[in-house]
């Protein structure tokens, strides 16, 4: 019965994983070294991948920031109360109950240009929708628990009782925090980041949504592969595709060295 199950496992891996990458990869280099060149290069890819590099690097940088502080409030806050501790925890798990097509369409409903917030927004010169803010309050509406659940259950296994040596010795929250807990919850937030990072990338729903797939103004990586295919493009859309598997493999090598890490220590 074991290696019935075996077979099936490795079979199903390479239907849904190794054939589509093969597949990906003949078709971006089927014209040759200048066919990839040429799709890559155009000013619409060009474009493209600045964008998603862009809105990783803010969704990253914010994600960590806020992601680390919120799971030490509702593991290490006990003045929260448990009240707001399971509020708190359900609206941190609200991305993974809701589509990120909604999460999108919310986004359009309450900052879109019909809206009275929108429209306050854009007298002020600030533009939400159609434009990157838009793209990443979205990508941060998918993306947030990700690294509150990476970090919370480290704080929970690590216990309080190194944190509250260091302050009976008259240590500073700040320095606790960088003497004593970071080392402990170092990998957790590096694995959190890895899977923050892979899940940018890879956004395509409420980024849809959000961003109205503008050439040259709001168009992401992934909206562009859907355009190319939409238009029949197929070539160009596949060599974005597969530069962005590229990505994936590598963070996906990057996610399990970090998970082994973070089992060490």
């Amino acid at each position: 019965m074991r290696k019935p199950l075996i077979l099936a496992t490795y079979f199903v891996f390479a239907v849904l994983l190794i054939i589509p990458l093969l597949r990906i990869f003949t078709s971006a280099w089927s014209e040759g070294w200048s066919g990839f060149i040429d799709g890559l290069t155009r000013p619409e890819a060009l474009h493209a991948l600045m964008m998603t590099g862009i809105i990783v690097v803010i969704v990253t940088i914010i994600n960590t920031l806020f992601g680390v502080m919120l799971a030490i409030y509702l593991v290490r806050a006990p003045w929260l109360g448990e009240r707001w501790k399971r509020l708190l925890n359900s609206i941190v798990d609200l991305p993974y109950a809701v589509s990120p097509v909604i999460g999108g369409l919310m986004i359009v409903l309450i900052l879109g240009p019909d809206t009275a917030a929108g429209a306050l927004l854009e007298r002020a010169g600030v533009s939400v929708v159609y434009a990157l803010p838009g793209i990443i309050l979205a990508t941060l509406f998918v993306t947030f628990p990700l690294m509150v659940r990476e970090v919370m259950p480290v704080l929970q296994e690590i216990g309080t009782q190194q944190e509250e040596a260091a302050s009976m010795l008259g240590a500073y929250p700040w320095y606790t925090f960088w003497k004593v807990t970071w080392p402990s919850i170092r990998w957790g937030v590096i694995y959190g980041v890895v899977l923050t990072v892979a899940r940018s990338l890879g956004e395509f729903g409420a980024v849809l949504v959000v961003s109205g797939n503008i050439i040259n103004k709001t168009q992401t990586a992934t909206t562009l592969v859907y355009q190319d295919v939409e238009n029949f493009n197929l070539v160009a859309a596949n060599v974005v595709a597969l530069v962005l598997a590229a990505f994936s493999i590598g963070l996906l090598l990057l996610m399990e060295w970090a998970k082994k890490r973070k089992e060490v220590h």
